[in-house]
């Protein structure tokens, strides 16, 4: 089985990966994340998974590439957008940035777009998952509130599906997976292209910290 690597600092992605029975180590893999001039949100979400997981293998440098190409490690990189109007809503950087964007979202629908990419160095492959997400009306205190729990600060649109956020959710229509982080399907269908099959016996995710 070929070994994976998860290029995310996500927990998220981690437990989705847990969840289907998939053994992976984790890689950090860091880049520039500023959206080119005029780029569509699916195309940024798609080339920064992209990015992410040829950035992991490129400082991966595993053995097993070289020396048993049936044992080739493989990297995957993921990228989650939530796009209000065709705007993307990245982390919110401050308070009044976490709030402005739940007073953008509230009572209206949005899309979360999340892109898996896939490689081993001879080829790439990736894919891009639309959902479509109603939120209910949202209060200024309760805002606030929610902001004061934490959750909404490393959130890309400040909030968290799977977490307290799940409360401003009147509707979803696409992958919850994939508006978490990760879709499930689409992914393990990915895997399943390199040799990596569901459903395995599982041991804890190992960091790989310096690889070279």
């Amino acid at each position: 089985m070929n070994p994976l690597y998860l290029a995310s600092g996500s927990p998220r992605r981690r437990e989705l990966l847990t969840q289907i029975g998939v053994p992976f180590s984790v890689i950090s893999a860091p880049i520039d994340e500023t959206p080119l001039a005029d780029e569509s949100a699916q195309a940024y979400v798609e080339r920064l998974a992209r990015a992410k997981a040829a950035a992991g293998l490129a400082c991966l440098a595993h053995p097993d590439n070289a020396t048993a190409p049936e044992r080739r490690a493989v990297v995957l990189g993921a990228d989650t957008a939530v796009v209000l109007e065709g705007r993307i809503l990245g982390k919110p950087q401050s308070r009044e940035d976490a709030l402005a964007m739940l007073a953008d979202l509230a009572g209206r629908e949005h899309q979360v777009l999340t892109a898996v990419a896939l490689t081993d160095g001879l080829r790439v492959r990736s894919l891009c998952v639309a959902s479509s997400v109603h939120f209910r009306p949202i209060g200024a205190d309760e805002a606030q509130r929610y902001w004061a729990s934490g959750e909404p600060a490393d959130k890309a649109g400040g909030y968290a599906i799977q977490g307290l956020g799940a409360v401003f959710v009147t509707g979803l229509a696409g992958s919850y997976s994939a508006v978490v982080g990760l879709p499930l399907c689409e992914t393990a269908e990915l895997l399943g292209q390199f040799g990596i099959a569901c459903w395995q016996p599982l041991v804890p995710a190992t960091e790989v910290t310096n690889p070279r």
